[in-house]
């Protein structure tokens, strides 16, 4: 049935699987994805939305090294919105809300039209290893088929238990069943495996509520997007969210069902997302609240079925109802399925390289939930780089690293590999020392050269990256250059608010006055004069006014980059014997000896390793 070896085999066909599997192909490697529901491809397992605090920057990073999140994301949008506005642009992330079924469907067409990449629905029930290499899969029917490589983004299904109130069930997602056979092998080859938990709230039909009783909720007026291509283009028209409120007596409601929640009554022992928690968490962490958020989400753009973001829970599927029903606007609400938590197997993340390729066996990786994760953006991007590293070790090439000050996914790598994680991890802003570097605004800037070079996006990505750059800093520098009339500028600054200037000076210094904006600036003669001459596209003007607002930040975060790359700098043996140091903690023996940093710098980033373990580090190492 299977004649042929390929390179790569993905695992799972989840948002690090798709990822995974489309660039390995398009890098030119004869690639299999092996899904046990090929129906469910890209399918978004909880809320209809991508994008985010943080997690809108992961996006636009992904197409920047010539991912698919984006576009899919772009093509089946039905909202947009940049969030945090009101602060400064390194927090500034777009998000989407998108249509549930179109975005599976575009998955899956993108998927389709890769050549080299091939389709297979079953379920892996086992890794063929031989000299503690992988070279393939034994499927569940026993069809064993071979590879090179083979990247496991299994997601929720290993083993997953799905809990509703006192009720359990074997099942990965709603409706499907779970994975079994991979972690009792992991485990028996050696690796440490966990349990987590995530939940999903109730899906309700839209037909039965009162939107007139709550907030609207709508998109951006002027809407951008998620991909730098033109293969897709902004929102014209959008569908509203809404907003309503818990209340004292929802919470009552729901406090009656405490005794029969599997998250009290111990049934549930594994831990969930901090900062995703269920509705009866909400209640239990914050009694003193009297009210709760809850986003009315529409599932797409046609369908009546709606997303209750907020109301995560495992309650009894009565006691989700009846509460539900005293919410505002949801007076005869009627459920398409009730909430539940699903708990499922992870392996500690420690366990693998920067490449995401596991410590133990060659070849073999790990992306998405089964490294701890909660999100699909942190599951896409891990599964993009795992997909290029499959390829590039294949190809007996160096492997695809981004650093801390390159990239969100070179945060999120560094943070899990390094830091391990004992709760769902999700990626936050303030989790990137570099943040005003890693803007949304900038990831072409930052990682399309890159992707160049690994062949995976084309030269003519390049060229508009170039002209980007180029003319960026071509208007900054007349900017500089260029000296504006006082007076003229002081009829701006009244109007402003802003103190009025008393001499000629650059207009540089003058724009980089917070209350002075980019439509501002617009006005002033010479400005008006260098716009006519040079036609600059609107993502050009925003790098132009980041760079002069916040040049001295910029500056500043790239000194701080180029020191930590000092220590970037300093490899350390792989087979480095740490416990021999006895001038060590104890701790950072112990930490160090299991982590095994490539670097002096990801050693300093260790819990439990003080900068004087570091200083004794770099003495033994002749440094």
């Amino acid at each position: 049935m299977f004649d042929r070896e390929y390179d790569v085999i993905v695992v799972g066909a989840g948002h690090a699987g798709s990822e995974a599997a489309a660039v390995a192909a398009n890098m030119g490697s004869s690639t299999l994805l092996v899904t046990m529901n090929l129906e469910t491809i890209g399918q978004m397992s909880c809320n209809p939305a991508m994008g985010g605090i943080a997690k809108g920057q992961i996006v636009r990073e992904i197409d920047a090294l010539g991912g698919l999140s984006g576009i899919v994301s772009d093509k089946s949008a039905i909202q947009f919105k940049m969030l945090n506005q009101s602060k400064g642009p390194a927090m500034w992330s777009p998000r989407t809300q998108n249509d549930r079924m179109r975005f599976s469907e575009e998955w899956r067409m993108q998927l389709e039209a890769i050549p080299l990449l091939d389709f297979y629905q079953e379920m892996v029930a086992g890794l063929i290893i031989e000299d503690e290499k992988v070279v393939g899969v034994r499927t569940s029917l026993g069809i064993e088929i071979r590879s090179k490589a083979v990247v496991l983004t299994n997601g929720t299904f290993l083993n997953g238990l799905i809990h509703i109130g006192d009720k359990q069930f074997g099942g990965g997602r709603a409706g499907e069943r779970a994975s079994t056979g991979i972690t009792g092998q992991l485990v028996d080859l050696g690796f440490e495996s966990g349990r987590m938990k995530t939940g999903t709230p109730p899906r309700v039909d839209g037909r039965s509520l009162d939107y007139s009783k709550m907030e609207p909720q709508p998109g951006d007026a002027v809407t951008s997007k998620f991909s730098y291509s033109n293969l897709t283009s902004s929102l014209k028209n959008q569908r509203d969210c809404h907003m309503t409120y818990t209340s004292p007596e929802v919470h009552n409601l729901l406090r009656e069902g405490f005794d029969r929640s599997p998250m009290f009554n111990g049934r549930i022992k594994s831990l969930g997302p901090r900062y995703c928690p269920s509705i009866e968490d909400k209640i239990d962490r914050f009694a003193d609240k009297d009210r709760h958020q809850l986003f009315v989400e529409p599932e797409g753009w046609n369908t009546c079925e709606v997303y209750v973001n907020g109301f995560s829970t495992s309650l009894p599927e009565d006691v989700q109802f009846k509460a539900l029903r005293s919410v505002v606007g949801f007076e005869k609400v009627k459920f398409f399925r009730p909430g539940y938590a699903i708990e499922y197997d992870y392996f500690p993340p420690t366990q693998l390289k920067h490449t995401l390729e596991t410590k133990l066996i060659d070849g073999l990786y790990f992306a998405g939930q089964i490294n701890g994760t909660t999100g699909y953006e942190e599951a896409a991007s891990q599964g993009l780089m795992a997909g290029i590293n499959a390829v590039r070790k294949i190809r007996e090439e160096e492997p695809f690293i981004l650093k801390r000050d390159e990239a969100y996914i070179g945060v999120l790598v560094d943070d899990l590999i390094t830091k391990g994680t004992e709760e769902p991890y999700r990626m936050f802003t303030s989790r990137a020392e570099y943040r005003t570097l890693l803007r949304q605004d900038n990831a072409d800037l930052r990682l399309t050269p890159r992707a160049v070079d690994l062949g995976i996006v084309t030269d003519e990505s390049l060229k508009r990256v170039e002209r980007k750059a180029t003319e960026s800093e071509k208007m900054v520098q007349f900017l500089r250059d260029t000296s504006y009339d006082f007076k003229e500028m002081n009829n701006l600054l009244v109007a402003k608010g802003s103190k009025q200037v008393t001499q000629n000076d650059k207009l540089f210094k003058v724009f980089s006055r917070p209350q002075v904006n980019l439509e501002d600036i617009k006005t002033i003669s010479q400005v008006k004069g260098y716009l006519k001459e040079n036609d600059l596209d609107d993502d050009i003007l925003e790098q132009v006014e980041v760079h002069v607002k916040y040049a001295g930040y910029i500056a500043k975060e790239k000194d701080n980059a180029d020191k930590l790359h000092r220590l970037e700098n300093v490899k350390i043996p792989s087979d480095y014997d740490f416990k021999s140091i006895k001038s060590l903690s104890y701790e950072a023996r112990e930490k160090l000896t299991t982590i095994q940093p490539a670097t002096v710098s990801q050693a300093s980033r260790i819990s439990g390793v003080s900068p004087s373990d570091i200083s004794v580090l770099l003495v033994h190492m002749g440094r």
